[in-house]
């Protein structure tokens, strides 16, 4: 039995892409329709969504777009849970939607499963019908052995979001646990217990590589790979900063770092290092290019603390400058010297 897990899809999303944003959207309902696709043409038995296919309340067209991408299914079966995004509100477009004949919403508040014979497979799992489920009810989730294979669709484990312990549901029994809603993937279990993450980044802080599960259960024994498959990346670059830096440079260097990776990611930039203190980067002109969503300057100037004291022992400079004398390089008294330091010689220079 052959099959496909992806989850936190969040359609409907108009996630931060600087110069991609407008089309962002659209990009990821683009990855979702390839999914089917690839369901189609590999003749996937179950395609498995772990919960916030919908990134808030699904509308109604956006149910009929889903189920027509469903309905061009000839051999997939499709099993979907609700998740904290989704969640069954009492007036969720979920509640009263009428699906295409293939596809199996587990829309209960409680366990439910439902069998495929012709599989020799169950799939168990409840959907959220509200934002926030505090208790671990995945903790005595256990197969009823009314197939060989037993799936479980979960969706959660943090703190506000069905926690659950880890060893006691790898435990519980079933032949693979599609998780979502962590959007990092990540196996919990080799081959058993996984999270597929967010089929494409959703937030600025999904980092990395996103994808899907692609797994088979063949006599009692599950194997999965993940497969790598968003379109774009968020990746958070660090470009070293140093005295002969000019603000030039260091767009070079930018451009440098992008051209390494790919240009059709997003990028968030810390600028660090120590910078001539004449040298001020102008962020805004540094994050023009249209795949930088921003360019954050954690750098400090490099002045010779020795020499202004001695130069200005006398005046409010010199003062501030002993006040943090014996302070470590990188504490917070080292930073609060660099910023009185520069707030004083710029009231000097004005």
């Amino acid at each position: 039995m052959r099959f496909i897990h992806i989850a936190d899809v969040h359609l409907g999303a108009e996630p931060e892409a600087a110069g991609y944003s407008q089309n962002r959207g659209r990009e990821l309902w683009a990855s979702f329709e390839n999914i089917v696709r690839i369901c189609e043409a590999e003749k996937t038995d179950l395609l498995l969504i772990a919960g916030d296919l919908f990134h808030r309340q699904p509308l109604v067209r956006e149910l009929k777009e889903v189920n027509y991408l469903f309905s061009e299914l000839t051999h997939t079966k499709v099993v979907l849970i609700a998740g904290n995004h989704d969640y069954m509100r009492i007036d969720s477009n979920y509640r009263t939607f009428k699906w295409n004949k293939n596809v199996f919403p587990l829309f209960g508040k409680e366990m439910e499963h439902i069998d495929f014979p012709e599989l020799e497979t169950a799939v168990y799992g409840f959907s959220y019908y509200e934002r926030e489920i505090r208790e671990p009810l995945y903790n005595d989730a256990e197969p009823a052995g009314f197939e060989k294979n037993e799936i479980l669709l979960a969706h959660g484990g943090d703190e506000t979001h069905i926690p659950f312990d880890k060893k006691r549901l790898g435990k519980a029994g079933f032949s693979y646990i599609a998780l979502g809603h962590i959007h990092k993937p990540q196996a919990l279990e080799k081959d058993r217990m996984i999270y597929a993450g967010a089929l494409e980044p959703i937030d600025q802080n999904d980092v990395g590589q996103h994808g899907y599960v692609k797994g088979e259960i063949t006599n009692g024994s599950t194997r999965t790979h993940w497969i790598p498959f968003a379109g774009r990346e968020y990746i958070h670059g660090k470009v070293e900063v140093d005295t002969l830096d000019t603000e030039g440079s260091i767009k070079s260097k930018i451009k440098q770092l992008i051209d390494e990776y790919r240009n059709k990611n997003i990028y968030k930039i810390f600028l660090r290092g120590k910078r001539d203190p004449d040298i001020i980067f102008d962020v805004g002109y540094l994050a023009e290019d249209g795949c930088i969503l921003a360019v954050i300057d954690e750098t400090s100037p490099a002045y010779d603390f020795e020499r202004l004291y001695a130069d200005n022992k006398e005046t409010l400079l010199g003062r501030y400058i002993e006040k943090f004398a014996g302070c470590e390089e990188g504490s917070v008294e080292y930073c609060a010297l660099c910023e009185g330091v520069e707030a004083l010689l710029a009231g000097n220079r004005g």
